[in-house]
């Protein structure tokens, strides 16, 4: 999953700006590649990684042994649906093919907005979403209910994104490829 997954998380990322003091956590960090290159952007910050999986755990913490030696990294066995830290928290959250597996995708998405800082965001990156042309799309399309995947259109991540709170909602596709990212801010209070 780190090497196949790695062009698409390049080409989602191109699209915020990661500030070397942020604050980040990858939700579903699989093998670390993505953990990996943000602790690489944010010199001056600290990246996270949470999985569900303790085989995932286990691999982030091999692939980010020595990030996570200088204190630049942390992994944890978690859920999204339970998130192990604070409210606003985080100065990023990216979540790189995982978010249709997330158990309880509303509620999920609420939790994640519960950790990001005032001002923060969210990126969700897939290579998979409902009505892409690719293969694999059709494909994940057609058994997603044997699958427990959840495949939402270019509309419903922008709804999820604004039902959860987030403001300033982009949904990009790449259609060639499948790929699409969607992009939501946490709204600064009003003071």
């Amino acid at each position: 999953m780190n090497s196949r997954h790695s062009k698409l998380t390049d080409w989602g990322l191109q699209h915020i700006s990661i500030e070397n003091h942020y604050t980040i956590l990858d939700v579903g960090c699989g093998g670390g590649r993505t953990v990996n290159k943000l602790a690489a952007l944010a010199t001056q910050g600290k990246a996270y990684g949470i999985d569900y999986s303790e085989e995932s755990v286990a691999a982030t913490k091999r692939t980010n042994a020595q990030w996570i030696g200088l204190g630049r990294v942390e992994i944890r066995h978690a859920s999204v649906s339970q998130l192990p830290f604070p409210d606003g928290m985080f100065d990023l959250v990216t979540a790189v093919e995982t978010h249709f597996w997330w158990p309880n995708l509303p509620g999920d998405m609420r939790e994640v907005f519960r950790v990001t800082k005032p001002g923060g965001t969210l990126i969700l990156i897939a290579e998979v979403y409902k009505g892409a042309s690719t293969r694999v799309s059709k494909l994940a399309e057609k058994y997603a209910s044997r699958t427990g995947m959840t495949l939402l259109s270019v509309e419903e991540h922008r709804e999820l994104f604004t039902n959860a709170g987030y403001s300033h909602v982009q949904v990009i596709e790449e259609r060639h490829k499948g790929w699409i990212c969607g992009i939501g801010r946490k709204p600064l209070p009003n003071f």
